[in-house]
C-alpha cells in the first residue's frame, strides 16, 4: 500500500464506562484490536487505559486514508462491538478525527 504521510489519518476516541461496567467494556475494547489491525489501510490500533481514572479508555488508531476508515466503520467486527459498548458506557463515544502529522 502506497501512502502519504498528508493522505494518514488519526483518530483518538474516548470511551467512559459505567464503574460496575469498566472490565466488560475493557473486554470488549479489547475484542476490537486484532481484527482491526488485519484491515486494508490500518497503520496502529491501540487500547490505553487511564491509570487515575480507570473507567476511561482510549482507542488511538490511524489509518491510510480517508477511505480506509469509512470501511473500517462499517466493518462487522466493529458494528458488533459497538453495539454491546453502548449500554455499558456513561457518556456516547467522543470521537476526535482527522489527525495530520505536521513538520512544525
Amino acid at each position: 500500500m502506497n501512502t502519504t504521510k498528508t493522505q494518514e489519518r488519526h483518530i483518538i476516541c474516548t470511551v467512559r464506562s459505567m464503574p460496575a461496567q469498566r472490565e466488560a467494556v475493557k473486554r470488549l475494547l479489547l475484542e476490537l484490536v486484532e481484527p482491526a489491525r488485519q484491515e486494508a489501510g490500518c497503520l496502529y490500533y491501540d487500547i490505553y487505559q487511564n491509570s487515575d481514572e480507570p473507567e476511561c479508555f482510549f482507542i488511538v488508531d490511524g489509518w491510510a486514508s480517508d477511505a480506509a476508515i469509512a470501511e473500517h466503520a462499517e466493518h462487522p467486527n466493529v458494528t458488533r462491538v459497538v453495539a454491546q459498548l453502548l449500554p455499558l458506557v456513561e457518556v456516547p463515544l467522543q470521537v476526535i478525527t482527522n489527525f495530520r502529522l505536521t513538520d512544525r
